[in-house]
């Protein structure tokens, strides 16, 4: 919950802003520990709160605009700008009504004596953990600079990996979709025409033909009611997935597939290594580090994996243990991982995993289309050829006994 707050420093300065938490003593209690002392602490009301969940959801912010946004706020602190100058500089710029009201907050908790990791972390639904605890590693460090630049590049890089994902895949998307589409108004609207003309041709129908005729009749009638069980399903499926349960299946699915399953794996591992590689040289604990790459590789089933490894690790063990059990790691990831333990420099071992994995992934989002192609053809050509054969095998046979 959001608490408007109104509070004085040490030195006496009268200071309001608002506060992210569960209820109003720990409103206070984070107040205190920030050096504020509680005058009026009051929910925030339910309009403005109303505003910007509808704004959330119409204006999301991309990774595309966080990379713009944090590519700004380096250059700036570059400059020497002060932070809140950077975001107020920033957010004029910005476009995306849900994160200039995201920056406003955040520059007044920033002037309330809050820092930018802890007024960033309030709001997760823009910030990944892994931003968060960069920046407040460069806040630690005296070098925030360096800092937000690692959270640019990486963000720059899982969404250049997602995004090869996103366009290997539209065009075969895009080909099914059209498909189904003419086939499902082929079958419903022309089809029975073309059947009636069967039908009256008094010749003899073989089976398949039949089956084609019952199809087209059925679908004249109750196109509409076939519709809507299509729509329920997707809109069902798409549900399901959504769900916990759901999620960790069509998790399970993706790195099953054929084909485009070892691109999902390869997305994953660099992933991985990249997010890894990343904290680790902004100096973040090796196990927290592993509990934060676990909440942003976006894969229930690595998310298993990376949590068991931190755990390993905690316990004194080794990265490179629980990577040479898992199917999910190839025996190279996890032998170059050792070397890295091995020689104490596992974060430049794993930016050369994710240099590795980064180049495959380009290599094989560039194959995908050429191999799925193919498939695509011959599925197509088997359901028109099916067809073709259906319905003008019958007619020949009539205009053969013509003659």
């Amino acid at each position: 919950m959001k608490f408007v707050f109104k509070a004085k420093n040490k030195e006496g300065e009268i200071k309001e802003g608002t506060i992210e938490a569960s209820n109003n003593e720990t409103a206070a209690a984070v107040l205190q520990k920030n050096g504020l002392f509680p005058i009026k602490i009051t929910e925030e009301a339910k309009a403005d709160q109303l505003t910007k969940t509808i704004l959330k959801y119409y204006d999301r912010v991309t990774e595309k605009e966080l990379v713009v946004f944090f590519r700004q706020l380096a250059i700036l602190i570059e400059a020497r700008v002060p932070i809140v100058a950077s975001l107020m500089a920033v957010s004029e710029q910005n476009t995306n009504k849900y994160f200039i009201k995201v920056l406003q907050e955040i520059i007044n908790d920033i002037d309330d004596g809050v820092p930018l990791s802890d007024a960033m972390a309030q709001h997760n639904d823009v910030f990944s953990p892994l931003a968060i605890n960069i920046i407040k590693a460069g806040e630690t460090s005296g070098n925030l600079k360096k800092s937000v630049d690692y959270v640019a590049d990486n963000i720059e890089k899982n969404y250049v990996l997602a995004s090869r994902i996103k366009g290997a895949l539209l065009y075969p998307c895009i080909v099914l979709v059209v498909f189904f589409l003419v086939g499902f108004i082929t079958i419903s609207f022309i089809l029975p025409k073309l059947t009636d003309i069967i039908k009256t041709m008094g010749a003899t129908i073989p089976w398949y033909t039949q089956i084609v005729i019952a199809v087209g009749d059925f679908m004249r009638v109750y196109w509409w009611a076939v519709a809507i069980i299509i729509a329920g399903c997707v809109g069902g499926i798409l549900y399901y997935i959504k769900t916990p349960d759901g999620k960790k299946e069509w998790d399970q699915i993706k790195i099953k597939m054929p084909i485009v399953g070892t691109l999902f794996r390869g997305v994953y591992i660099a992933r991985f290594a990249e997010n890894l590689g990343v904290l680790l040289t902004g100096g973040i604990p090796i196990i927290r580090a592993l509990t934060i790459v676990s909440t942003v590789i976006n894969n229930s089933v690595y998310e298993a994996v990376i949590l068991r490894t931190a755990e390993q690790v905690k316990i004194g063990g080794n990265m490179s243990d629980v990577l040479q059990k898992s199917s999910l790691f190839p025996p190279v990831v996890a032998h170059m991982v050792k070397i890295g333990e091995e020689s104490g420099q596992i974060d430049a071992v794993l930016k050369h995993i994710s240099k590795f994995y980064d180049q495959e992934t380009e290599m094989s989002t560039k194959n995908l289309s050429a191999l799925i192609e193919p498939v695509l053809m011959i599925i197509i050509g088997i359901a028109v050829g099916f067809m073709s054969v259906a319905i003008l095998l019958p007619i020949y046979d009539v205009a053969s006994q013509i003659k």
